[in-house]
């Protein structure tokens, strides 16, 4: 198969689709691999890295598109790349389309077969390829709020460790899966006052048990929700719904009752936000401002952290780029089912129920 990896033109995207490493391990399993030149900088990877794990360095995104049976990205697609993708392509990527409609028209108009990272599902529920890049997520969730909470930065001038004789940061974190357990534990090591919600109480008994009296677990209510919220010095959005739109938890009434400075950082963005007056940001404008409040909501907040995150996606991906290669996409997402249920597009039809659901497009149940 002849897999393209296209240079990511999404605002400060500095991650690439696979490695040197990645590269040559599809190369050795008898498979042409396309890069286009300079994808890899953005990650500190050269095309003489590239080139010397045997890959074919290509000029220009359109060469890499104009050849390729497999595309493998890194972010969905965006207007200028729609226009490359050839009719019936197929493309490995996030996509997260519960938020983006203009992009799943697009995919389903060219019959193109979009495999979302998000929505590869493991039979336990687990999400392999989100996991890496939701624990960076998580982990920076943290230190960005940190930054921002600082005076100079727009924030309250808060310090999340606080000060011998000062009460530190609260922080609260809306989720205990993957971004949630993540944010909790830089939090934590930063010394913060920290709270965690969720619905499920065995995620939380797994966060008590290893905190102890460190964190505080609480149900995640309505109540307690407005309880925790409108004390916090820093909110963090982590709530997911596989393939569909983030359930809005916080109002725009609540955030007007947080303390001005205070941060919220939605990492839900990407599928909506968690929080009502959450809207898309970007790294050059990363904060908007509402009631006093600063709203952080980089979709790509992992991009920033380009070479740690390029390494943890392939890795994760890897196996699974291996399958659809060496199988052909169509067998390979019939016989594996996880890889299966991140089909989102096939044929011009929605192939991802929750997709489908936040779209309210007609789903498709695969063959």
């Amino acid at each position: 198969m002849i897999v393209g990896v296209p240079k990511e033109i999404k605002e400060r995207e500095y991650r690439v689709g696979i490695t040197p490493a990645g590269a040559r391990t599809l190369i050795e399993d008898g498979h042409q691999v396309l890069i286009e030149k300079g994808a890899g900088l953005g990650s500190g990877l050269t095309d003489d890295q590239y080139r010397a794990a045997g890959a074919q360095l290509e000029p220009s995104a359109s060469r890499v598109y104009q050849q390729a049976e497999l595309i493998v990205k890194v972010k969905e697609p965006l207007t200028e790349e729609l226009a490359l993708l050839q009719p019936e392509q197929s493309l490995f990527t996030f996509l997260h389309l519960a938020a983006e409609p203009e992009l799943a028209a697009r995919l389903l108009e060219r019959r193109i077969t979009g495999i979302a990272y998000e929505t590869v599902q493991q039979d336990d529920g687990t999400l392999p390829l989100l996991q890496p890049m939701s624990e960076v997520a998580g982990r920076m969730s943290i230190q960005v709020g940190a930054h921002f909470l600082q005076k100079e930065h727009g924030g309250k001038g808060v310090l999340l460790a606080g000060a011998p004789g000062v009460r530190p940061g609260r922080v609260v974190v809306l989720g205990a899966g993957t971004v949630g357990s993540n944010a909790v534990r830089i939090a934590v090591g930063m010394g913060a006052d920290v709270t965690v919600l969720d619905i499920d109480p065995s995620r939380l008994a797994l966060l008590d048990d290893h905190y102890g009296n460190h964190i505080l677990t609480l149900i995640s209510n309505s109540q307690n929700i407005e309880d925790e919220v409108s004390r916090a010095d820093l909110l963090i959005g982590a709530v997911l719904v596989t393939g569909g739109r983030a359930p809005q938890l916080v109002t725009e009434q609540l955030v007007a009752q947080m303390n001005p400075g205070s941060v919220i950082i939605d990492v839900a963005v990407d599928q909506g936000g968690c929080i009502a007056t959450t809207r898309p940001t970007s790294h050059d404008t990363p904060i908007h401002l509402l009631h006093g409040v600063l709203h952080y909501g980089v979709a790509n907040m992992p991009g920033a952290v380009s070479q740690t995150s390029t390494f943890a996606l392939t890795n994760s991906t890897l196996p699974y780029i291996q399958q659809l290669a060496r199988h052909g996409v169509p067998s390979a997402l019939h016989t594996d089912t996880a890889l299966g249920r991140g089909l989102n597009t096939y044929a011009g039809q929605i192939r991802h129920q929750q997709v489908a659901q936040a779209l309210n497009l007609p789903y498709s149940a695969s063959p």
